[in-house]
């Protein structure tokens, strides 16, 4: 039986702060052992396969870079009706997707989770460089507060 929770992190740990799901979700699978209901994923780019990774969950958490136009190091919690994307796709990779239109395809297949929760990191450096900005390095641990509030709700 799988656990009820999938908690994914994206994003592209090359590309600083970009990154900053993947770095969330490695500290967290070092501490999983704390939550035996969830199952943490390391999803970095990979696009459209996303779509089947959340098939069986009652819940998905995701955690992604997010420009919002709020300060630097800043999280907020949505859930997909909450947002707009105003992403634009290139086509030129399967890697490349727009979450909300996974997350749209998941629940017409009928393989997403009842609850679907966003959390977004406002970045403050998006480049090539393979760390995070001071700012979100910072504020790891509040990062790690609110998603754990989440999972042990």
């Amino acid at each position: 039986m799988k656990n009820k929770t999938i908690v994914l992190g994206l994003g592209n740990p090359l590309m600083g702060d970009e990154g900053v799901g993947i770095y969330i979700i490695n500290e967290f699978l070092k501490r999983k052992n704390d939550f035996t209901q969830a199952e943490f994923v390391d999803a970095g780019t990979s696009g459209m396969s996303i779509l089947h990774l959340l098939e069986g969950y009652e819940k998905a958490v995701f955690i992604d870079c997010a420009v919002m136009q709020t300060t630097a190091g800043t999280i907020e919690k949505f859930s997909p009706a909450d947002i707009e994307s105003v992403k634009n796709l290139m086509h030129y990779s399967l890697h490349e997707a727009d979450l909300l239109k996974i997350i749209d395809l998941a629940r017409q297949l009928g393989q997403c989770p009842t609850d679907v929760v966003i959390f977004g990191i406002e970045p403050q450096t998006i480049g090539p460089q393979s760390k995070l900005s001071r700012t979100l390095r910072d504020n790891i641990q509040d990062y790690i507060a609110a998603i754990t509030a989440e999972l042990t709700e």
